[in-house]
């Protein structure tokens, strides 16, 4: 797969490396993961996290549908909230939100707290447990499996720092015969991203294979936990994903293509561009594809490597990376 060179971006190689305290010689994934922080959640947010949200504020008391999708009620839902707490009042979720809505779980446990749970291991670590909000034997061993993935004390019990370390944890990609499909050619267990960027993402397969244009493929996005990803630096920090251009058959999951031949389909590529950007409202910094004339239209930018392959920067408005910061 076309990748941005170290020499192109050394500003933000050099910054994203600081951040993901990476050595030169790379590192186990979870040495090199980004600083475990919990993930902030804005109005126009969608996926497992927002789902999280969600579940959170049910479990105190300001219910809000369970959707993945950080909108209008769910705002409205997290100012009275924070209200409540004496917190802040502007809707955004950072860690001073997250620290009132998180709570101490442990075997026994009950309720809309326990299902966020259950969501959040079965989303990003394949679980598989029923979303019954029973703190059970199985629930317990996920966790415990999970605590250990992440070289924490396996106690089984859930505090703050598991819930931080949960929440911040990348998520996957539900490739399905619909929408998205995976294709890797050189990092093929790079496709983990932030709870929002997959949601993201997978709203935007679901609008566009519903216009009967095929699904929608996967290639790089991080690794589990982020880190170095040899010669691919801006895929390090689970906000960047590459997608294929569409072809004329319909076959793009097979088969690559790229603006100068006859099998590209600009006008089902510029569909599914326009979908990516709506789907994620507010929450794109930039997309590199080289075709001059989506270029021509402001949709996307051109950049050394982008002929055959879309590559989509999601952003946050808080991010600690200038270079993933919307606005």
């Amino acid at each position: 797969m076309p990748f941005v060179a170290r020499r192109l971006l050394p500003a933000v190689f050099a910054l994203v490396m600081l951040a993901l305290g990476a050595s030169a010689a790379g590192a186990s994934a979870t040495a090199a993961a980004t600083t475990r922080t919990f993930p902030i959640e804005t109005l126009g947010d969608r996926g497992a996290d927002v789902r999280a949200i969600q579940g959170l504020l049910t479990h105190h008391g300001f219910a809000v549908p369970i959707d993945g999708v950080f909108g209008a009620s769910t705002r409205v839902a997290v100012r009275a909230f924070q209200a409540a707490r004496g917190l802040p009042v502007d809707g955004l979720v950072r860690e001073t939100t997250w620290v009132k809505l998180v709570v101490a779980l442990a075997p026994g446990s009950t309720g809309q707290a326990v299902k966020v749970l259950q969501r959040q291991l079965n989303e990003k670590r394949f679980a598989h447990l029923a979303v019954d909000g029973v703190y059970g034997t199985a629930t317990r061993s996920a966790v415990i499996t999970f605590q250990k993935h992440m070289g924490m004390t396996a106690s089984g019990l859930v505090g703050p720092v598991t819930w931080r370390t949960l929440l911040w944890h990348f998520d996957y990609p539900a490739f399905n015969a619909a929408s998205l499909c995976d294709y890797s050619v050189g990092n093929g267990t790079a496709n983990w991203a932030t709870g929002a960027a997959i949601g993201h993402l997978e709203a935007a397969a679901a609008t566009f294979a519903a216009t009967g244009h095929g699904r929608v493929p996967v290639g790089d996005n991080s690794l589990e936990h982020g880190g170095d990803i040899a010669l691919h630096e801006t895929h390090e920090v689970g906000l960047d994903v590459d997608v294929r251009p569409v072809r004329d058959a319909r076959n793009q999951c097979s088969w690559g293509t790229n603006w100068r031949v006859a099998s590209y389909d600009r006008a089902a590529t510029r569909a599914l561009i326009k979908t990516i950007r709506a789907e994620a409202a507010g929450h794109i910094k930039v997309i590199y594809f080289n075709d001059p004339v989506l270029i021509g239209e402001g949709l996307t930018r051109w950049f050394s490597g982008h002929d055959d392959h879309i590559h989509v920067r999601y952003c946050e408005p808080y991010h600690p990376l200038v270079a993933y910061r919307c606005g």
